[in-house]
């Protein structure tokens, strides 16, 4: 599990480790990692380009370290120094010594860099980039540079994703200690690229992480295969409240995706009985009210189910059990105009709205993800899963997981509906509600990405792409 840090608790740990360190040791040991992955991304060292686009911060006193020790190895390092009066003396000097040149912006030859390293900016940054960090970012994106961010994207900030201007756009951040949450969530996610990890010694001192990551390994104990005393009972059995005459295509597709997620038992109690049983004829099908279904261990309930009298009641009757339940796509109209149905409950609800469908219930998203859906689920006592670039599952305790896989492909009709599925069948294992939306969110992801890889997809591909993306899964586990 990866951990999500603020930048007020990274600072208070990089605090106490420097402490009990010698001057200069964490700078160093940042500095070192941050060059050795831009070697590894470089593939050698000898003859390369690299520009330096440097603060006046420690993300400045980082690439300048960090370019002495490529130019040690042989590349060509320019830097342009943004203030150079308040560069950091150690790394600029160290610079200097190593070959390093320092050249004025429009000598600093980014129309022909292999590699632009940005330390504007780091941790403190509350705003978008001004003038001329802004031209040389614009400069550093049309030319043919790898571009590399120390720690935090400039422009980006640290807590929340938020960009709020002009940014660098990197395609690869290097983050120093721990995982800062605006790497990957809200906007920022997409400015950071890929984000690698570099240990600077932080791990003991920090604090409780403000929000969490599944990695697969994460997420394989709870998609196990069947134990040899298991029977269709014991692997949690899920009822489905889903489609319409109107859209029973979403019956179809949040059925189809509890049953490829767990398959043991799965009963449908909607009015697209029809093209369900067609569709999925390992279901149970029955009609009339959902107390009449038989036992269930989690109800799914809302996606194409229509917002009408009778979808209502039968949402105020399956809000009333002692069950967990998921709320999705017409549920969550229907929660807006009654919340006291999802208030009044002591059983676990998990709600999984978009943004449109938060505002309804909560009022806008705004710019900072993780504080709306912890606000949204301490309104209701319950467990928002705010879909999303990067999905934030939060919990009322404030229990935090933003999501790490998925792809844009997603953006497409019914992929909520296979969603909700999946998380109805890890519901239904008992798992506590955060845990089982961030695991859905995570094996949801998996499957768009695998179903990406011949191009666009539709719904009913990830229901099809679900048996290998659990194998998938539970190989790289092993």
């Amino acid at each position: 599990m990866i951990g999500l840090h603020t930048a007020a608790q990274v600072r208070a740990a990089e605090q106490s480790v420097l402490a009990g360190l010698p001057a200069g040791v964490l700078m160093q040991r940042a500095a070192t990692g941050l060059a050795t992955v831009c070697l590894g991304l470089l593939g050698r060292a000898h003859g390369v380009r690299v520009v330096l686009l440097v603060g006046s911060g420690d993300n400045g006193g980082d690439a300048l370290f960090a370019g002495a020790l490529l130019a040690q190895r042989g590349a060509r390092v320019t830097a342009v120094l943004l203030t150079p009066d308040r560069a950091h003396a150690g790394g600029l000097a160290a610079f200097r010594r190593a070959g390093g040149r320092v050249a004025e912006a429009a000598d600093a030859g980014l129309h022909r860099a292999d590699l632009v390293l940005d330390g504007i900016v780091g941790l403190g940054s509350a705003g978008g980039l001004r003038e001329p960090a802004a031209v040389l970012v614009r400069e550093a994106t049309a030319g043919p540079g790898l571009l590399v961010a120390v720690d935090l994207p400039s422009g980006v900030l640290a807590d929340t994703g938020e960009v709020p201007g002009a940014a660098f756009p990197a395609q690869h951040t290097v983050t120093f200690g721990a995982v800062k949450p605006g790497l990957v969530v809200g906007a920022g996610r997409r400015q950071a690229g890929t984000v690698h990890l570099v240990d600077i010694g932080l791990g003991p001192v920090l604090a409780e992480p403000a929000a969490q990551q599944l990695t697969d390994a994460d997420v394989v104990p709870h998609l196990d295969a069947p134990a040899p005393d298991d029977d269709k009972y014991s692997r949690g059995v899920v009822g489905v409240l889903a489609g319409s005459a109107t859209y029973p295509g979403a019956g179809v597709l949040c059925t189809g995706a509890a049953v490829r997620t767990r398959p043991g038992l799965v009963r449908y109690a909607g009015t697209a009985a029809e093209g369900v049983r067609a569709a999925w004829p390992e279901v149970i099908v029955t009609a009339g009210r959902p107390g009449d279904a038989g036992r269930v261990q989690a109800w799914v309930v809302g996606p194409g189910m229509g917002t009408d009298d009778d979808a209502a009641s039968v949402l105020a009757e399956v809000l009333a059990t002692d069950l967990p339940v998921v709320v999705d796509a017409d549920g969550l109209t229907l929660v807006s105009q009654r919340p006291e149905l999802v208030a009044d409950r002591t059983a676990p609800t998990v709600l999984t709205p978009h943004d449109r469908e938060f505002a309804r219930l909560f009022g806008e998203v705004g710019t900072d993800r993780l504080a709306a859906a912890r606000r949204g689920a301490a309104e209701l006592g319950c467990t928002v899963l705010l879909k999303g670039d990067a999905t934030v599952v939060a919990d009322a305790a404030g229990t935090t997981f933003v999501n790490g896989t998925g792809t844009p492909w997603l953006a497409t009709a019914g992929t909520g509906d296979v969603l909700a599925g999946i998380l109805g069948a890890v519901l239904a294992t008992g798992l506590p509600a955060a845990e089982a939306a961030a695991v859905a969110a995570h094996v949801h992801g998996r499957a768009g990405q695998l179903a990406a890889e011949q191009g666009p997809l539709i719904a009913g591909d990830l229901v099809r792409r679900l048996p290998e993306t659990l194998a998938r899964l539970r190989a790289g586990a092993g």
